[in-house]
C-alpha cells in the first residue's frame, strides 16, 4: 500500500518563513515535519512513500537524495570522497518516490497525476499535520466498509484559551483545549484506486471541492472518527508549539 504525502503547497500563512523553504521541510526538533509524518506511518509497516511535490520541490528532493549525509555521523576523505560512517539511521527500508506534480496544482490533480504509481488501495495525507492516530485501525476500518474513501475526522485544537462561565462566574479555563464538537478532515485518508475516476489531471481539480461532494452524494465516503490528538502547522505559533512539545518529551504523535 502506497502512502501519498501532499507536499506541494505554498504555506502562505507562514509568511516569510516559507519564502526559502517549503512548509513540509520546516523542522520539529532536528527533523522536517514530513519526516515525522512518514515515521508515524512506518511504525505500522507502511514504508512505500510517494511525495507529491510542487513549491520548492528541489529542496525536498535534495534532502532525500542526501538523506544519509543529513542523518549519520561520518568522516569524508575529500580527495577520494570515501566516507567512513560512525552511525546509521533506521530508515534504510523506506522507498521514497519524489514526483513533481506542479507548483499551482490543487490536491485532486496532484493525486491523479500519481496514477501510474498507485496500488489498488492507497493512503494520502497532508504534509503539515501530525496525529496519534492508529493507522492499522484506520486501514481496517476502510477495508470493512467497501466504500471508495475513508477520511479521518479530527477535533481541531482551539487557537485560543477557552473560558467556561456560569452567570458571569468563571467555572473553568483551558489554555488550549481540544474542541469537543465538530470534526474537520485531518488527512490520514485511505482510498481505493477508483477514486481517480472522479479526479482530473487539470491543475484546477481540487479534492474536497467537487469530487468529495459527488462522492458524498453517492454515499461513497466514510469517516473514521479519531478521538485522539491532531495538530497542523498553519502558523508560526503552531510550529513553535509543536517544537515545545517535542523538546519537552510530550510529542503526542511520537510512537517510535
Amino acid at each position: 500500500m502506497k502512502v501519498i504525502i501532499l507536499a506541494g503547497g505554498f504555506g502562505t500563512r507562514l509568511g516569510n518563513i516559507t519564502e526559502s523553504i517549503p512548509k513540509p521541510m520546516l523542522k520539529i526538533g532536528n527533523k522536517p515535519i514530513i519526516w515525522h509524518i512518514m515515521k508515524s506511518y512506518s511504525v505500522y509497516g507502511y514504508k512505500e512513500f510517494i511525495l507529491s511535490l510542487g513549491y520548492k520541490a528541489e529542496i525536498i528532493k535534495e534532502y532525500f537524495y542526501n538523506y544519509d549525509a543529513y542523518s549519520i555521523d561520518y568522516t569524508i576523505k575529500l580527495g577520494s570522497k570515501e566516507i567512513i560512517s560512525f552511525s546509521n539511521h533506521d530508515e534504510v527500508d523506506w522507498n521514497v518516490s519524489l514526483i513533481d506534480t506542479g507548483v499551482n496544482t490543487l490536491k485532486g490533480a496532484r493525486i491523479k497525476k500519481l496514477e501510474a504509481y498507485l496500488d489498488e488501495v492507497n493512503m494520502v495525507t497532508y504534509g503539515d499535520g501530525v496525529a496519534d492516530i492508529d493507522i492499522a485501525e484506520l486501514v481496517n476500518f476502510h477495508k470493512s466498509h467497501g466504500k471508495t474513501i475513508t477520511i479521518s475526522g479530527v477535533h481541531p485544537p482551539a487557537r485560543f484559551g477557552e473560558i467556561i462561565e456560569e452567570n458571569g462566574r468563571l467555572v473553568s479555563f483551558d489554555e488550549k483545549p481540544q474542541t469537543s464538537v465538530g470534526l474537520i478532515n485531518g488527512g490520514y485518508m485511505v482510498f481505493n484506486k477508483n477514486l481517480l475516476e472522479y479526479l482530473s489531471s487539470e491543475d484546477g481539480c481540487d479534492l474536497e471541492i467537487g469530487p468529495f461532494k459527488e462522492l458524498a452524494k453517492k454515499q461513497e465516503i466514510m469517516v473514521y472518527k479519531h478521538s485522539g490528538l491532531w495538530e497542523c502547522v498553519d502558523t508560526e505559533r503552531d510550529l513553535i508549539h509543536l517544537n515545545k512539545l517535542w523538546e519537552s518529551g510530550n510529542a503526542f504523535w511520537k510512537k517510535w
